[in-house]
C-alpha cells in the first residue's frame, strides 16, 4: 500500500501549477504527530496552516482534507479553526488500539485554491500505548443475568471471565471478586462463582444484585453487574386457607345449596392467579364440590329424621387440593357437617276417636284419658319431637280440661251428674275435640317462598276426596295482611315476605283443612304471590321482563279459565299479561316505552296489584257452578336509569389445559427403524421376483404364439380338391458361413456359420430333387440325432406352393430353425 501511494504523490506534485511568484503550500507540514489510543472523537492530533499564494486567492471550501491514507483509515479528518488554520483530529469512526490495530498512519493533506493552485503534504500520525483496565467480554460487558433452581444444592454458578488488554499473549493472570461480600456467594479469585447456601423462593428473596470486578497487575480494574435469579419450582404444597373445620347445616335443604366454601393457596404461585383443583375423596352421595371454587353443595335431600342420619348426623368428608390435574402437589382435609334437625313432621296420632264411659260421680280432676301415649312427632330431636294439644272444644267441653295445660292428660272439671236435665248432653254423650298443634322454627333472614313447614289432616270418610288447606286467622304483619301462605293442596306452609323478630317474634296461625266437597268457590291461587323485579330504562317494548312467568291454580276451575288484569299502579299502561285469558301460566310483558326526557313519565318504582279470575264457565257449560272468586298478587318494579359511570366487572378466571406433544426419538427404540427399513427391503425383492417372473411367463408366450402359424398335414388328394392360397414367405438374412462340412447321412455339402451355428446346403436345388424323400429316410435322420437339420414337411414337391418350395431351396424349410436370431418374416396372400 505505502509504494503505490507514494508514486501516486510523486506524479500528483509533478502536476502542480505554478501562476509565478511564491506557490500555495501548507505550513508545519510534513510532519509527525502522536495519539493516544482509544481516543475520543474530536481529539486534537496536529495543528497546520495554509499559506496562500502571490495571487492571494483564498482556499476552495472544503479543503484541505485527506485524500489518502496508508493504511486506508476514517480515524481521522481536517477541521477548521479560523482563517488559514487548521487541524487534524479524531473521527471516532474507527477505534486506535495500539495492541491490535496499526500504530502508525500516513495522511496526505491535500490544499486548493479559487485559481487552482494545489499543495499536498504528509502527517505521520503515530498511535502511543494506554494502560488500558482489563475487559469483560461478549454479553457480560453489559451485565449478566444468572437463574438458580431453588432448593439446588450449593456449589458452582457461573465463571467469570475477562481480558487485559495489554497483555496480548494473556500470561499474566488477573484477580476477580465481588464488591459487596454476601453470605449467599462467593468468587474466587479465578473468577468462579459460587454459592454457599440453598435458596427458597417463597422465602422472599426472588433475586440477588452482585457486583463482580476484575484487576489487573497495575491495579487497573473493571466492574459488571450480575444478576442472580431464583427460579421459582413447584416444589411447594397447596394450605388450606378456610378456618372453618365443621360446619352445622339444617336438614332438607335444597339441592344445589352451597353450604361451605373451602379455600386454598398456593405458595407457589405467591403474586400470581394460581387455579388450584378440588375434589372429595370420600364417598358420600350427600354432597359435591365445585372442582374450581372449591365450594361444597348438597347433592341430593338431607333427611335428620331417616336413614343413617338419624342415627348419626355427623357426615366426614375429605378435601383434597392439587395444582395440577395429573403429578404436582396435594394436600387434604377434614371437615365435618353436622346436620341438626328442623321441625319438619308434624305431630300425628294413632288414634284420634275415643270412647270413654264415666260414672256420674267422678270427682272433679278425674283423669280420664292420656293423649300422648296415643300422639307421636318422628323428629329426632327436641324441641321439635315436642307438640302439646289445643284446649277443648265441643259441646260439653267445659267441663273438661287439660292438666297441666296442653300435656293432653284430659281431667273432669264439671258436674255429670245423670239427673241434671241441664247436664245432659244429646244421647247422654259429651264431644270433646282435642287437636296436636304444630311448632315450626323459621329465621328472619329466610328470604320469601322459603318453605316453613307442612301440615297434613286425612279424612276417614268414604269414598276418599281431595282435602284443600287454607289460612283462616293469624299471620298478619305490619306490611301485609299475611305473610304466609299454604299451598292448598300438599299443604306446604310458605314465606310471602321476610319475617321480623323483632315486630313478632312468634305468629299463631288457625290452619282449615276441608273435604274438595265442602267447598262453594275456592280463590284462584298463584305462584309467585309477590315478587320484585328492575328493569333498565329503555327496554324493549314486547319483552318478558325478566322471563317473569306467573302460574296459578284453582281447584274448582279449569285452566283455561283464568283471566288476568292490572289494577291500580299500571300508569301509563306500560305493562300487560300475555297470554291475558285462558291459559293458566301467563307471562309480563313491557307494552309500552319509557319517556322520562319529555316528562311523560315520571314514576320510576311501580307497584301493580294483579286480578286473576276463575270465570268457571267452560265450552260445555251454560253456567257457573260456583261463585266467581278473584285472587291477587302484588307485583313490584323499579325502572332503572341508565349509568352514569362506568359498572368494571372482573372476568371469572377461566383455566385452559393445553397437551403439548412432541415426538422425540429415543434411543432404546432402535428396532423401529430397523425393522421398517429391513421390510421395505424384503418387498422390494419380492417386487422384483415378480417382475422377473412376470417377464417369463410374457415371454413364453410370445414364443407359444409364434409356433401357431404352422399349418397341419393335409393328404394329398385333401390338397388337390381344397382351393389354394399362395403365400409367399420372404427370409432376409445376412449370415454369412464361413465353414464347410459334409453330413454323415446323405453325404451332402452344407456351408455353416461357426458363431451362430446356422447351416445351409452349398447346393440345396440339386439336393431337393435328386434325393428320394420316403418317410423312413426322415425317420432314419432322426433317430440318428441330426440336431442340426430338421425333417422337412411331409409334403411333395409337386403339392407344395412354389414360393415354399424356392424358400425350402435356399436352405429354409417350414419348422426349420437353424439361425439364431431370425429376421422379421413377411407373409403376402393374394386375396
Amino acid at each position: 500500500m505505502t509504494l503505490p501511494t507514494r508514486l501516486w504523490f510523486t506524479a500528483f506534485c509533478f502536476h502542480c501549477k505554478s501562476t509565478g511568484g511564491e506557490a500555495l503550500h501548507l505550513i508545519h507540514l510534513p510532519a509527525t504527530s502522536n495519539v493516544a489510543e482509544n481516543s475520543p472523537p474530536e481529539t486534537s492530533v496536529h495543528k497546520f496552516s495554509v499559506k496562500l499564494s502571490a495571487s492571494l486567492s483564498p482556499v476552495i471550501a472544503g479543503f484541505p482534507l485527506i485524500i489518502n491514507s496508508s493504511p486506508l483509515t476514517e480515524a481521522f479528518r481536517v477541521n477548521w479553526l479560523s482563517g488559514t488554520d487548521f487541524e487534524v483530529v479524531t473521527t471516532g469512526k474507527e477505534q486506535l488500539d495500539f495492541e491490535t490495530g496499526p500504530n502508525i498512519f500516513e495522511l496526505q493533506i491535500y490544499v486548493k485554491d479559487d485559481v487552482g493552485v494545489t499543495d499536498l503534504q504528509v502527517l505521520t500520525v503515530q498511535v502511543t500505548d494506554v494502560n488500558e483496565p482489563p475487559q469483560f467480554q461478549g454479553n457480560l460487558a453489559k451485565g449478566l443475568h444468572l437463574y438458580i433452581v431453588e432448593g439446588a444444592n450449593p456449589g458452582f454458578l457461573y465463571q467469570v471471565e475477562a481480558f487485559d488488554p495489554e497483555d496480548t499473549s494473556r500470561n499474566i493472570p488477573l484477580s476477580y471478586f465481588l464488591t459487596d461480600p454476601s453470605k449467599n456467594f462467593r468468587m474466587s479469585a479465578n473468577g468462579t462463582l459460587f454459592s454457599t447456601t440453598e435458596f427458597d423462593f417463597e422465602a422472599g428473596h426472588s433475586s440477588y444484585h452482585l457486583i463482580a470486578e476484575v484487576r489487573d497487575s497495575q491495579g487497573l480494574q473493571a466492574a459488571t453487574e450480575l444478576r442472580v435469579n431464583i427460579v421459582n419450582i413447584n416444589d411447594e404444597i397447596p394450605r388450606f386457607t378456610s378456618p372453618t373445620r365443621v360446619y352445622v347445616i339444617p336438614e332438607e335443604l335444597r339441592p344445589g345449596t352451597i353450604v361451605a366454601n373451602i379455600t386454598a393457596e398456593d405458595p407457589d404461585d405467591t403474586g400470581f392467579t394460581s387455579f388450584l383443583l378440588y375434589s372429595i375423596t370420600t364417598v358420600h352421595s350427600c354432597f359435591m364440590i365445585n372442582q374450581l371454587t372449591g365450594t361444597i353443595q348438597v347433592a341430593r335431600r338431607l333427611d335428620r329424621d331417616a336413614g343413617e342420619l338419624r342415627q348419626n348426623p355427623t357426615v366426614s368428608l375429605e378435601v383434597l387440593v392439587k395444582d395440577r390435574p395429573f403429578g404436582g402437589q396435594e394436600n387434604r382435609m377434614q371437615i365435618t357437617f353436622i346436620v341438626e334437625d328442623i321441625n319438619d313432621i308434624p305431630a300425628a296420632c294413632s288414634t284420634f276417636t275415643f270412647s270413654i264411659m264415666v260414672p256420674e260421680r267422678a270427682a272433679k280432676g278425674t283423669l280420664l284419658l292420656d293423649l300422648s301415649k296415643f300422639c307421636f312427632d318422628d323428629d329426632s330431636r327436641a324441641p321439635n319431637n315436642q307438640f302439646n294439644f289445643t284446649a277443648p272444644s265441643g259441646v260439653g267441653s267445659s267441663r273438661f280440661s287439660q292438666a297441666p295445660a296442653g300435656s293432653g292428660r284430659v281431667v273432669l272439671i264439671g258436674d255429670l251428674d245423670y239427673e241434671n236435665p241441664s247436664n245432659l248432653a244429646v244421647g247422654n254423650i259429651y264431644t270433646v275435640i282435642i287437636q296436636p298443634s304444630y311448632v315450626f322454627n323459621v329465621s328472619e333472614l329466610s328470604p320469601p317462598r322459603t318453605r316453613v313447614g307442612q301440615v297434613q289432616a286425612t279424612d276417614e270418610d268414604l269414598p276418599q276426596s281431595s282435602t284443600v288447606y287454607s289460612i283462616t286467622a293469624g299471620g298478619a304483619g305490619l306490611q301485609s295482611p299475611n305473610i304466609f301462605w299454604i299451598n292448598p293442596r300438599t299443604g306446604d306452609l310458605q314465606l310471602v315476605m321476610k319475617a321480623d323478630y323483632e315486630t313478632t317474634p312468634a305468629y299463631v296461625l288457625r290452619i282449615q283443612a276441608a273435604n274438595s266437597e265442602d267447598m262453594s268457590s275456592v280463590t284462584p291461587v298463584c305462584t309467585p304471590n309477590s315478587y320484585f323485579l328492575a328493569i333498565p330504562v329503555d327496554l324493549r317494548v314486547g319483552t318478558n321482563i325478566q322471563n317473569f312467568k306467573l302460574t296459578c291454580t284453582d281447584l274448582d276451575s279449569s285452566p283455561r279459565s283464568f283471566r288476568y288484569s292490572i289494577g291500580p299502579g299500571n300508569v301509563n299502561s306500560h305493562f300487560t299479561f300475555s297470554p291475558n285469558a285462558g291459559s293458566n301460566v301467563t307471562s309480563l310483558l313491557l307494552a309500552a316505552r319509557f319517556d322520562y326526557a319529555s316528562g311523560f313519565d315520571k314514576l320510576w318504582d311501580y307497584n301493580l296489584l294483579v286480578y286473576i279470575t276463575d270465570d268457571n264457565l267452560l265450552s260445555g257449560r251454560k253456567k257457573a257452578e260456583a261463585r266467581i272468586e278473584t285472587g291477587t298478587v302484588t307485583l313490584s318494579i323499579s325502572v332503572i336509569p341508565h349509568p352514569t359511570t362506568a359498572v368494571t366487572t372482573t372476568p371469572r378466571p377461566r383455566i385452559t389445559y393445553q397437551v403439548l406433544r412432541e415426538n422425540v426419538y429415543s434411543p432404546s427404540a432402535w428396532y423401529v427403524p430397523f425393522v421398517t427399513t429391513l421390510g421395505a427391503i424384503l418387498l422390494l425383492g419380492l417386487l422384483a421376483s415378480l417382475l422377473v417372473l412376470l417377464a417369463k411367463a410374457v415371454h413364453r408366450h410370445c414364443l407359444y404364439n409364434t409356433g401357431k402359424h404352422r399349418k397341419a398335414v393335409v393328404k394329398k388328394q385333401e390338397m388337390k380338391d381344397t382351393k389354394r392360397e399362395v403365400v409367399v414367405e420372404t427370409i432376409q438374412m445376412n449370415t454369412v458361413f464361413d465353414g464347410e462340412a459334409t453330413d454323415p447321412v446323405s453325404g451332402a455339402v452344407y456351408e455353416f456359420n461357426s458363431k451362430s451355428g446356422a447351416r445351409k446346403w452349398k447346393d440345396p436345388l440339386t439336393r431337393m430333387l435328386n434325393e428320394p424323400r420316403p418317410e423312413g429316410a426322415a425317420q432314419n435322420r432322426a433317430a440318428a440325432g441330426e440336431r442340426a437339420r430338421p425333417p422337412r414337411s411331409s409334403y411333395e414337391e409337386g403339392d407344395r406352393p412354389k414360393g415354399q418350395v424356392q424358400a425350402e431351396d435356399a436352405g429354409w424349410g417350414p419348422g426349420t430353425r437353424w439361425a439364431s436370431q431370425a429376421p422379421p418374416r413377411m407373409e403376402t396372400r393374394p386375396s
